[in-house]
């Protein structure tokens, strides 16, 4: 298996994170990586290779050009402007506000383009946004010439990013520019897989109105669970889109047979819609020692996971979103790629 990594997503290093009414230090670290790394060479899994840069092209392919220019000139602007600290929104154009006119403050378009509080703007991220897409692109594009299974150790992560709106620690969105680009190179319809423990909200936006893309996710219910506005069963997609998007809510403490059968149910939808392709939005933060959520994975149950994924059959590149820096976050990927190298349950 081929494994995409590169060093410069280390260059974004937020040292603040709203959380609980408190600034924290960010359950999104670097110090993630380092535990998947470490895990990733001793296990032997496969080859680490770096990515070329693929440029803004394949971003723009999904992304809004006003947010793309904001995510590069945003911090320097807000250093700019003299604010001290990192760049977190505390405006929006709320559901009282006027939202059709955009200032020039830069206070103003960060809480635009934000959809939520707890991810800042820091120096170095959009260099590492910018090599998180590369690392997807790289995997995907293996994947495309192979056929072989490939892992993307992407960070920031990206399910939560939209069209124009970055939030949930994520900035670009990784799956869906992948998929664009599968799309582009041939694929006639691709199967994104959120198994993150929250709901691919952004990937869900991108493709909603579309049938070329299948969006499944499996994560906490919404009612109590980030990002709380997007993620019910009742979201099906819209237009030609209608039944390429299938959520499945889950309530806290989801047991892993109760995971694993609503697994079998969006592995059985993909077969159906007759995808080509396959791209995981792999979090493992459904793991039961996770600090931000509340599923019951145990480490070996991750094994089991990558079994399922590989029973789709279907050519697979798997893209890291959340699971955060507990030290069995390597343990679990790796475990995830055994399962897909060793096969079917």
């Amino acid at each position: 298996m081929h494994i995409f990594y590169s060093d410069k997503t280390r260059l974004r290093q937020a040292r603040t994170e709203l959380h609980d009414g408190v600034l924290v230090a960010p359950f999104e670290c670097p110090e993630r990586v380092d535990l998947v790394l470490k895990q990733l060479q001793q296990a032997a899994v496969g080859e680490l290779h770096e990515p070329r840069a693929y440029g803004l092209e394949p971003v723009l392919a999904v992304h809004d050009a006003g947010y793309v220019n904001f995510l590069a000139d945003c911090w320097h602007e807000w250093v700019a402007a003299g604010h001290e600290g990192e760049a977190i929104p505390n405006i929006w154009p709320a559901r009282t506000m006027r939202s059709d006119h955009l200032p020039q403050a830069i206070s103003a378009r960060l809480g635009y383009y934000a959809l939520a509080a707890e991810t800042s703007i820091t120096e170095g991220t959009f260099e590492a946004a910018m090599a998180s897409k590369d690392i997807a692109l790289a995997a995907v594009e293996h994947t495309l010439a192979t056929g072989e299974p490939s892992f993307g150790l992407c960070r920031p992560p990206g399910h939560h990013a939209a069209f124009d709106q970055f939030g949930g620690y994520c900035f670009f969105n990784n799956a869906g520019i992948a998929a664009q680009q599968a799309l582009r190179q041939g694929k006639s319809r691709v199967a994104i897989l959120d198994v993150d423990f929250h709901h691919g909200n952004g990937t869900q936006q991108l493709f909603y109105a579309r049938d070329d893309v299948l969006f499944i996710s499996l994560h906490g219910d919404p009612e109590v669970t980030f990002p709380y506005y997007l993620g019910y069963a009742d979201e099906t997609g819209q237009g030609k889109g209608e039944g390429f998007n299938v959520n499945y809510p889950l309530p806290p403490g989801t047991s892993v047979a109760t995971w694993m059968a609503a697994l079998d149910d969006a592995l059985a939808t993909i077969a159906r819609t007759q995808c080509d392709m396959l791209i995981v939005s792999l979090g493992v933060d459904i793991f039961e020692g996770d600090p931000i959520s509340a599923f019951t994975f145990t480490s070996d149950d991750f094994v089991l996971l990558g079994q399922g994924l590989a029973e789709a059959g279907l050519p697979t590149a798997l893209l890291m979103e959340g699971g955060y820096a507990v030290d069995d976050i390597g343990v679990n990927v790796v475990n995830v790629l055994q399962g897909i190298k060793q096969g079917g349950r």
